[in-house]
């Protein structure tokens, strides 16, 4: 193996995982302090069968909470996050910047290349997940936390294979295909819904059977916080690995590789059309790059596409689960005390045995949010420190074309393509209503869309003025992303605490989902915060890019 592709690769992305396992590790410690002043001795009486529901195990108290809530939910997503993305990257990532074929020139076979960078990936995830477990039980002990019978090591062990499944299913497509952006968004897609599976499904009456079918229920499904490690599971989700490992170094030594300038655009696509080439041709520009947002649009398409699709798709089959939800499961959620409603919080609360309140748990609440904010992050990190690492920025300016217009056009495409999301979950979600007879009034749910529109906004702004003030798209994409997860558990702590509720009015969410818009319809002062900041944000990336030198990255 090529120590030294191991070790650029491990020394590359060791700051992103360490980042991702504090952030973390934060929100658990958070979680633990804000439920223990909490009243859960209602948990000791509650019925098994609803003890099951929540994965909570006997004896626990606000470790349990927090563990489950936190680290199992957003510690099992992040990781799961960062293994896909370094797994895109490795392979289509090196040849979508043109540097597969620097590291090929070398004494260095294509297998190799691979198996360092998928090895990376593997010690990444082994280190954080255990750093990880570490600090959680470390958390417990310094606030004097219960964890009674919860086996977090067997969560970490879990967290682990699940992490491994992901990244090498990323890896796999991308040394196959060559097509960083395809790997990634398939394996998000993956992710999400089998994320959404495993959780819907059981409730469901014949839901256990089908819910095999989706990689998340072998992560959570055995409840290893409460009955410790289900082996075969976790063999399976090795086995998974093992195999996506074992195709993507067939695939990638089996296909010619790629040149940097090879794909097709939106622009080429309708270009291939007679009754829309002239259009193409329009939106394109000359030769000279003079239409910057066409360009940004082009570059972007797929996880515009990955976006609306989920916003469609999901939020139809929420209305046919809705309908197919048997009265007696419903009857359990009736019955939670409201100490337990809690459980939700981190999910964007709500009643869940209402429609409103269903549609905000499972989507509006933190997975409408993420997919938002994958396009419009992705544009943000993209616009300026992006270009500056492809080398483009350069050819980009020695054209007519002032940072100004440049950095104008880019907030265009993202203002555009955030809008044309929240227009899709605005029908996704009606379709989702009718399919499911759920009665909600369709102004409520086009003021929930447009307020999810503008908190997508203010996480790209965010990401565009880091990456003009920075040059470095990873401060951006890590920078964004962190903020957009620490206020979004800000602001769930703040609904389960009163000593957070100061807190977390610096939180966007606060401003988003506080106003319960699919009940009460549109707080335009909330609308107006929310535009504000955004405004700022985007307004703040001109002069930071102004003033800075431009940096060509090696």
């Amino acid at each position: 193996m090529p120590a030294d592709v191991f070790a650029k690769t491990v020394r590359d992305r060791w700051l992103g995982w360490t980042i991702a396992v504090g952030a973390v590790a934060s929100f658990v410690l958070l979680g633990m302090a804000a439920y223990e002043g909490l009243d859960l001795a209602v948990l000791d009486s509650f019925p098994p069968a609803y003890r099951s529901l929540l994965g909570l195990p006997e004896g626990a108290d606000a470790g349990a909470l927090a563990i489950s809530a936190i680290y199992g939910s957003y510690g099992a997503l992040t990781f799961a996050a960062m293994a896909l993305a370094m797994g895109a990257a490795g392979i289509a990532g090196e040849e979508r910047a043109g540097t597969l074929g620097l590291l090929l020139g070398n004494p260095k076979s294509r297998r190799h290349v691979l198996v360092s960078k998928m090895a990376a990936l593997a010690l990444l995830s082994i280190v954080s997940t255990l750093s990880l477990w570490g600090l959680a039980i470390g958390s417990a002990s310094v606030l004097d936390v219960a964890l009674g019978e919860l086996d977090v090591a067997a969560l970490s062990v879990h967290m682990l294979a699940n992490t491994l499944f992901y990244g090498l299913l990323a890896s796999a497509l991308g040394a196959v295909t060559g097509n960083r952006g395809g790997a990634a968004g398939i394996a998000t897609g993956v992710l999400v819904v089998g994320f959404l599976g495993a959780g819907l499904m059981p409730l469901l009456e014949g839901g256990e059977d089908w819910v095999r079918l989706f990689p998340w229920h072998y992560f959570s499904g055995s409840e290893p916080l409460a009955n410790g490690v289900d082996w075969g599971h976790v063999g399976l989700l090795a086995g998974a690995s093992a195999l996506f490992a074992a195709i993507a170094v067939v695939g990638l030594e089996r296909r010619d590789l790629k040149g940097r300038s090879v794909g097709v655009t939106l622009v080429d696509r309708l270009r291939a059309f007679p009754m829309t080439r002239r259009a193409a041709d329009l939106l394109a520009g000359t030769a000279r790059v003079s239409s910057i947002w066409a360009k940004t649009a082009s570059e972007h398409q797929v996880s515009l596409l990955s976006a609306c699709a989920y916003m469609l798709l999901v939020q139809m089959m929420l209305g046919g689960f809705w309908l197919a939800i048997p009265e007696e499961t419903i009857a359990i959620f009736a019955q939670m005390p409201e100490s337990l409603g809690v459980m939700f919080e981190l999910f964007g609360g709500g009643d869940v045995t209402t429609a409103a309140g269903w549609f905000q748990i499972e989507t509006f609440g933190m997975m409408a949010p993420i997919m938002i904010s994958i396009v419009t992050i992705s544009i943000g990190a993209n616009a300026v420190a992006g270009e500056e690492g492809r080398r483009t920025m350069g050819l980009l300016l020695a054209n007519p074309v002032s940072r100004s217009r440049l950095v104008a056009e880019k907030v265009f495409t993202m203002v555009v393509y955030a809008s044309i999301v929240g227009v899709v979950a605005f029908v996704g979600t009606m379709l989702g209503v009718l399919i499911g007879d759920m009665g909600l009034a369709w102004r409520n749910v086009a003021a929930t869309c447009f307020l999810l529109t503008l908190v997508g906004l203010v996480s790209g702004a965010l990401a565009l003025a880091v990456g003009a003030a920075t040059g470095r798209k990873g401060a951006a994409v890590f920078g964004s992303a962190g903020f957009l997860v620490a206020t979004h558990v800000l602001n769930s702590l703040g609904e389960i605490s009163d000593a957070w509720t100061g807190a977390a009015a610096l939180s966007p969410f606060r401003y988003y989902l506080g106003g319960d818009p699919l009940n009460s319809g549109l707080a335009w002062g909330d609308a107006a915060v929310l535009a504000a900041l955004a405004v700022a944000l985007f307004a703040s990336a001109f002069p930071l890019f102004w003033r800075r030198d431009i940096v060509e990255r090696d």
